[in-house]
Formats: C-alpha cells, sequence, structure tokens
C-alpha cells in the first residue's frame, strides 16, 4: 500500500449528535452507526417503547447514547430538548434531521387543515430543531444531515403533505447551506426511495397483497433489484456528519439503487 494513503477514518469520537426520529428505522440505524464511530448519539423520539428499546440497545454497547422523549411538532418542545442536550453535554456537533411520517394527507383525500397538519409532522421542526441547535453548532464547526425523500422528486399520489415537505427540506438543505457558509457548517440532504422500515412496513400492510406489491416494487429497483437497507442510508449520514466530507454541502445524496435516475428497463 502507498505509504501516502491511510485507512478511512470518520473522527467522530466523543462528537454529539443529535438524531430526531432516531428509534425505528433510518433513525436508529444512524444512532448505531455513530455509537459504533464513536460519537454520542442522542435520540429524539416520542415513541416511548422504541426509545427505552434503542436507549437499553446503545447502552449495552458501551455508548453514552441517550433517548429524549419529545413531541416535536410543538416549537417549544423543540427548544426545551435541545436545552437539555447543551445542559447535559455542553455541546452539539451535528444534527440529522429525520422524523416524519408518510401520512397519506392529499389534495383529493384531504383538506386545508390536513395538510397543515401534516406539514407540522413533516417539516416545522426540521426548521426548529435546526434553529435552536444553531448557536452550538456555529460554536463547534458542526454539520447538518435532513434527510428527504424521493417523493420530492418523483411524486407518488395521495401524500400531498409529506411530498411537499421532503421538497421543502431539499430546499432549505441548499437555503441554510448557503446561509451558513460563514460559519463554516455544512447543511446535506440525503434522498432515499425504497427501505424497509417499520413505516414502510405499515404502508405497504395498507395494500391488499403486500407481497406483490413489495416484489413489483424491488423489480423496478436497478441495482440489485432489492430494497436500500437502513445502514446504506446511515453510512452516508455519518460520512455527511464527518470531517471526511469536510468540502461537501448543499448536496442532494440518492441512496437508492438507481431508482430515481437511472431507466428501471436496464434490469
Amino acid at each position: 500500500m502507498d505509504k501516502g494513503l491511510r485507512a478511512m477514518q470518520l473522527r467522530l469520537e466523543n462528537k454529539i449528535i443529535v438524531i430526531t426520529g432516531g428509534a425505528k428505522g433510518i433513525g436508529a440505524a444512524i444512532a448505531r452507526a455513530c455509537a459504533q464511530e464513536g460519537a454520542i448519539p442522542v435520540v429524539i423520539d416520542r415513541d416511548a417503547d422504541a426509545g427505552r428499546k434503542i436507549e437499553q440497545e446503545l447502552t449495552a454497547e458501551g455508548t453514552k447514547g441517550k433517548w429524549i422523549s419529545a413531541e416535536l411538532s410543538e416549537p417549544d418542545a423543540c427548544r426545551q430538548v435541545v436545552a437539555a442536550i447543551v445542559q447535559q453535554y455542553g455541546r452539539i456537533n451535528g444534527l440529522v434531521n429525520n422524523a416524519g411520517v408518510n401520512d397519506r394527507v392529499g389534495l383529493e383525500h384531504g383538506s386545508p387543515q390536513e395538510y397543515l397538519e401534516s406539514l407540522k409532522r413533516n417539516l416545522l421542526h426540521y426548521y426548529a430543531i435546526a434553529h435552536f441547535c444553531l448557536p452550538q453548532l456555529k460554536t463547534s464547526q458542526g454539520a447538518i444531515v435532513n434527510i428527504s425523500s424521493k417523493t420530492a422528486v418523483t411524486g407518488q399520489g395521495g401524500t400531498s403533505g409529506y411530498a411537499s415537505a421532503k421538497g421543502a427540506i431539499l430546499a432549505l438543505t441548499r437555503e441554510w447551506a448557503a446561509e451558513l457558509l460563514p460559519y463554516g457548517i455544512r447543511v446535506n440532504a440525503i434522498v432515499p426511495a425504497e427501505v424497509m422500515t417499520p413505516l414502510y412496513q405499515r404502508w405497504l400492510s395498507s395494500f391488499p397483497d403486500p407481497e406483490e406489491k413489495l416484489t413489483r416494487i424491488v423489480s423496478k429497483i436497478p441495482l440489485g433489484a432489492r430494497m436500500t437497507e437502513p445502514e446504506e442510508i446511515a453510512s452516508a449520514a455519518l460520512f455527511l456528519l464527518s470531517e471526511r466530507a469536510g468540502h461537501v454541502t448543499g448536496q442532494h445524496w440518492f441512496v437508492d439503487g438507481g431508482y430515481v435516475h437511472l431507466d428501471r428497463a436496464l434490469t
């Protein structure tokens, strides 16, 4: 091996990484990956059972990670939870905005009030948490990773609230990347497509034949004709949080096996 080459090290040891919706699915995979790299994941999630489970798992692995219960749709709850993190740890080095749910609030089957509630569940807390974390991120020259969705660019049908929230998240990623340049804070987004999470399983179960629906979906994923693993999203998130991505900002990373951008007829 060339002596000039060194193994890639993410240098996340003892970094405080805040992860919203981090008790299940993609968020939990990111929390586990943070712990494996020596970081301290702080999971914010309203699901008490899942929150206790991930905290016990992280503790058993020897990390100082923890779970905090909060209803993120309330801005004051976002303020309080960030204050509690700062009081305990004294710093925040990274933020992963992940919490959300594909709540199927559509144009035909929905209402203006339901649409606003969907934006509260899927968008407004991204701004609120980032706003309250910002003083700490300025001090640490930290990084923000926003989890979006392929629905932001492909559409899905019947999910106006979720799709428009995820599209706004992509816009905010570039807006924040521009605004925060003077502080050296990098902001990027990850755009998953088909990832098998508890929420995805719930969506599949809404179809008369979930197995047949899943077979049709994976047949359209060009790379390997398989679902993306949550751990693959986590790997991208950790890289973007790390110093190794020190000159990457304002980017939308599609981790989807080519689902969005490759011709699905390739298979």
